[in-house]
């Protein structure tokens, strides 16, 4: 059998077990209290990593989830999940191992990745100082995959949706996250909220260890 018929049997029997324990599931809507901004290369998605139900979450993924001041397919999402949904908590996820921060500190990409890459080089050119007393590996990878999240997260707090929303008083908690492929655990590396000074924020403690 096709893989593709395989997903589409395997959601008319997601859909059954939920409308069996509750017939009303989905015409229920559900309000999100998360914007999560993942990596796509992190392939476990976050309803699965924190068992939430359906409509808790409100997801975007790009390559090593980062924040470009230009990307407005982000921004538009961004806008739309603080403006409209109104959440109160936006996670930023980076993950152990992942392959954008990989081919950042060695090479071998091209092309559209190569070109998007650009600014996690900025992080890493930033943050050299640390990333040079690391062994080479992947204990470099993963400090570098924090300092990303760290730097992704600023950039997430400077952006004009962010700072309005914290200029209203609105309760708003930017999370920065790593997810650890080896243990299946999310791991909290900081939290930005409106009353953070931003040029203030220091570099996290290391949990890929």
């Amino acid at each position: 059998m096709k893989m593709s018929k395989q997903l589409l049997l395997a959601n008319r029997a997601w859909s059954a077990e939920l409308t069996d324990e509750d017939a009303d599931f989905f015409s229920r809507q559900t309000r999100p209290q998360f914007l999560w901004i993942g990596c796509s290369d992190s392939r476990i998605s976050p309803e699965q990593k924190t068992q939430s139900l359906p409509g808790l979450m409100f997801i975007h993924n790009n390559i090593a989830n980062l924040v470009h001041h230009d990307d407005l397919n982000l921004l538009s999402v961004l806008q739309y999940a603080v403006d409209v949904l109104e959440v109160p908590n936006i996670v930023l996820c980076g993950h152990h191992g992942c392959g954008g921060i990989h081919g950042v500190l060695n090479g071998g990409v091209s092309g559209p990745v190569d070109t998007w890459l650009e600014n996690a080089r900025e992080v890493a050119r930033v943050h050299a100082d640390e990333l040079e007393a690391v062994p080479e590996g992947t204990s470099r990878v993963d400090r570098l995959v924090e300092m990303n999240v760290r730097d992704q997260l600023i950039h997430l707090a400077r952006t004009d949706t962010v700072q309005a929303a914290f200029a209203s008083g609105r309760e708003l908690t930017l999370h920065g996250w790593v997810y650890d492929i080896r243990d299946g655990l999310l791991k909290p590396l900081m939290e930005i909220d409106r009353e953070t000074r931003l040029d203030e924020v220091g570099r996290p403690d290391t949990v890929l260890v």
